[in-house]
């Protein structure tokens, strides 16, 4: 059915007939609920479900040994315990536990996994992160996907899949899924420009750019009645089918959606392995949930930074460098090691997880201008907040945007380490305690590039699901 889909789609593209060949199994997806507070937390089995379409993934990269998320799903057979599937990833719920709200009362958030349909009964085990930041079994399910009451017949895609960047059969290539929400009947042309144009860019950023022919990008938007999302915090609330929004845990450049059920029910009608929901918004924001899916506001001066930033936390797990913008999580006392490539809690310095970029001589810590850069970040937070409160129109953000990225770059300029891999404090949402391997990144600030650790942090996640490149 697949690939009758993709000759209709791209007239004459036999190469991605092979997305459909006889050795691709199913795909399984399994929903579940996970429910709990700041202190504890508890998953109950919702549905198990033969998705439309064969597994996009290939068989022979069934395993995750790149140690990433805050979680890990595992799927070993029910009698021998053999893993046959692994892949680490985070959730929402995870971001949400630390958070005010989650030390006053508990909820409930909808998850899924995804993995190719076993040929025996299986028991999938999620993991989480404990205390030594290793991975242990929080919860297990046994899962016979042959079983009477699994899900195998599913409404008609609501809308088709757009072929935007096709570099050949899905099992060999990495496969995003650009989804539109907030985009109405009349904007569907404008969503498929916008997917293009940002998919594009992209292309542009290293390591993407040299990795161009590991992808296939796919487009899909189901139409809304009025273009935008809500923006709760303004009043605006609008329906549609993603039920993406801003103002997620309070902050209102957070963009998410925490209806899991409703993306992965139109999702699962595009070959996919990570998904980036574009919003016909033109206010700045964005979020990003490693193994998830990440967000964009398609309209904002900043969108092309907006998608690749936020798309770096999706695709490799890449944490956040910057630490002076407000962020609704609550700061921690303990320093543990984080498993994110790009910071760590700098424990040994003679064992720094990318020491292969430090040059002799490099102090670690490294000096860079921290006082000067937080008083002049002070300035122009205040200042942000300001605009936010008085409503003020995006050009005038946009303007403060440009203007807080060039003196920041200025006040890089002449540093003896600007261009220097070390570890540089304040990273990781926190002043004091963690650090970043460049003094400016895409992942610091809204520069345009990436540092080399970042780069190597991407280009493992494309080894894992395309190969290495070659030569």
């Amino acid at each position: 059915m697949f690939a009758r889909l993709i000759r209709l789609l791209v007239p004459g593209l036999a190469l991605c007939a092979g997305i459909a060949g006889a050795a691709q199994p199913a795909t399984v997806r399994v929903d579940y609920t996970h429910s709990g507070n700041a202190l504890s937390d508890t998953y109950a089995l919702e549905q198990v479900l033969i998705e439309p379409l064969p597994w996009a993934g290939d068989t022979t990269r069934s395993l995750d040994n790149t140690n990433r998320g805050q979680n890990r799903v595992e799927v070993v057979d029910a009698k021998t315990g053999d893993l046959l599937y692994s892949r680490g990833f985070s959730t929402i719920f995870g971001e949400w536990r630390t958070t005010e709200e989650a030390g006053k009362m508990s909820r409930s958030f909808q998850e899924s996994v995804r993995f190719p349909k076993p040929d025996r009964p299986v028991r999938v085990r999620i993991l989480k992160r404990d205390e030594r930041n290793d991975f242990s079994v929080a919860w297990s399910v046994e899962v016979d996907t042959d079983a009477p009451e699994v899900v195998k017949k599913l409404p008609p895609a609501p809308a088709k899949p757009i072929p935007v960047h096709v570099s050949g059969p899905s099992p060999q290539k990495v496969d995003l899924l650009i989804m539109g929400d907030g985009y109405t009947q009349a904007d569907m042309a404008k969503f498929e420009a916008d997917a293009r144009r940002l998919s594009k860019h992209l292309f542009t950023v290293s390591p993407f750019r040299e990795r161009a022919n590991d992808f296939n990008v796919w487009a899909l938007a189901v139409p809304t009645q009025e273009s935008g999302v809500s923006r709760p915090s303004t009043g605006v609330h609008k329906a549609s089918p993603l039920g993406t929004r801003y103002d997620i845990f309070g902050s209102e450049r957070y963009v998410l959606t925490l209806d899991n059920r409703a993306l992965r029910d139109i999702a699962q009608h595009a070959p996919y392995e990570f998904i980036e929901i574009l919003v016909s918004n033109e206010t700045y924001g964005g979020g990003g949930i490693f193994g998830q899916f990440s967000t964009a506001a398609a309209g904002n001066e900043w969108a092309d930074y907006l998608f690749v930033h936020e798309f770096g936390h999706h695709f490799a797990g890449l944490a956040d460098e910057y630490y002076t913008s407000p962020v609704a999580y609550a700061s921690t006392s303990t320093r543990m090691e984080p498993w994110e490539p790009n910071v760590t809690a700098l424990r040994d310095p003679a064992r720094l997880k990318w020491k292969q970029h430090v040059k002799a001589g490099t102090p670690l810590p490294t000096p860079w201008p921290k006082a000067k850069y937080e008083e002049d970040s002070r300035a122009y937070q205040k200042r942000r907040a300001a605009l936010r409160a008085a409503n003020r129109p995006e050009s005038e953000m946009n303007a403060l945007f440009r203007e807080d990225l060039a003196r920041t770059k200025a006040l890089f300029a002449k540093q003896p380490h600007r261009h220097a891999i070390g570890a540089f404090e304040g990273a990781n949402y926190e002043a004091s305690g963690y650090y970043r391997p460049a003094m400016q990144c895409l992942m610091f600030d809204r520069s345009d590039a990436f540092c080399p650790v970042c780069q190597d942090g991407i280009t493992d996640i494309i080894d894992l699901y395309a190969g290495k490149a070659r030569p």
